[in-house]
């Protein structure tokens, strides 16, 4: 499942083999079930149709079929196969959970009948356009990371959306979020948003992660009163703003940015974890500002010009009593 975020992966074949034809005579020992996978090109078989979870990682298939057996399948998985369209699904009513990781699928599709789907990862293939939806309303989790998305739409239907997982993809505008009130994680990372904006409706909301992208300042979050952790890291950032109402902030990450100043957080009375490595931090009165943050517990400020000093992690610690973790080093 994707990045950043967490989920299950099967790794047992299950009740699920493939047969393909071999000149080998009836007394050559079996193939290892790794073989098998490797080979599985040929005719799929499922000789328990009660299955409740079936996998087929890495087994080469360039077509979903034969599946109608299937009769009580609740999670199904096609990571790294070679699928190109989603097709002959349409039997599979009971599923909660499919996988469809590393393919070349071009365009979602043909889900109609999965109305019970809680999870969907079409993460790693080719798609252009957030479609086909409409029926997915008991929908908790979206996995579409790294495809060739530009707009954020179509999704606002899913009202029991909990994480949207939309990294490395060519997204410009955070947008057509209404109506995902019980979202608690969104993910944006690696794409090219310029403005944190248009997030008044997700009251919800506790983890935002958006690096990697174009923001050159923070705004746009005094609605999220519920947001604990933000990932806001290898951007053009050059001061830390707009956090005035995120009274609930534990972690703040704005590593790799432009920042030389320390105001902005002294608010933040439950922030525990604080990355601002490599960015411009070369006065010990700015690193004194963290001693008022009465539960910092860890603090990443490497890479910062104050990390010459020979008594930088001392300092450190002299600064900020509550520390239990410099950098990567725990404190003695």
């Amino acid at each position: 499942m994707a990045e950043g975020s967490a989920g299950k992966q099967i790794d047992t074949i299950g009740s699920v083999t493939v047969v393909t034809e071999t000149d080998q005579d009836t007394d050559t020992e079996e193939a290892t079930e790794e073989e098998s996978k490797e080979e599985a090109n040929g005719v799929i078989e499922i000789p328990d149709p009660d299955a409740f979870d079936v996998d087929f990682n890495h087994w080469k298939l360039a077509k979903i079929e034969n599946l109608e057996s299937l009769t009580k399948v609740e999670t199904i998985c096609f990571r790294w196969n070679q699928i190109k369209v989603i097709e002959n699904l349409q039997t599979l009513t009971t599923l909660t959970e499919i996988e469809l990781y590393d393919n070349q699928i071009t365009k979602i599709e043909n889900l109609e009948a999965l109305v019970n789907l809680q999870i969907l990862d079409i993460s790693h293939n080719r798609i252009k356009k957030i479609e086909g939806l409409d029926t997915l309303v008991n929908l908790k989790r979206l996995f579409l990371v790294s495809n060739k998305i530009k707009k954020i739409e179509n999704v606002s239907h899913l009202k029991k959306l909990e994480m949207l997982e939309l990294g490395d993809n060519k997204i410009r505008t955070l947008e057509n979020l209404e109506g995902l009130t019980d979202l608690t994680q969104l993910f944006v990372g690696k794409n090219k948003i310029s403005k944190i904006e248009n997030l008044e409706p997700l009251a919800s909301l506790e983890l935002l992660s958006i690096q990697s992208n174009r923001v050159r300042s923070i705004s746009g979050l005094s609605s999220l009163a519920n947001l604990d952790q933000l990932y806001i890291s290898d951007n053009g950032l050059e001061a830390i703003t707009g956090l005035e109402a995120n009274l609930a902030m534990e972690t703040l990450d704005v590593a790799n940015n432009k920042i030389a100043s320390l105001d902005g957080i002294s608010q933040l009375n439950l922030l525990e974890e604080l990355w601002i490595g490599n960015n411009k931090i070369e006065e010990w009165g700015e690193v004194a500002k963290l001693g008022k943050l009465p539960k910092l517990s860890t603090v990443y400020l490497e890479h910062n010009p104050i990390q010459k000093d020979p008594q930088y992690r001392n300092k450190v610690k002299l600064a900020v009593t509550s520390l239990t973790q410099i950098d990567a080093t725990l404190c003695k």
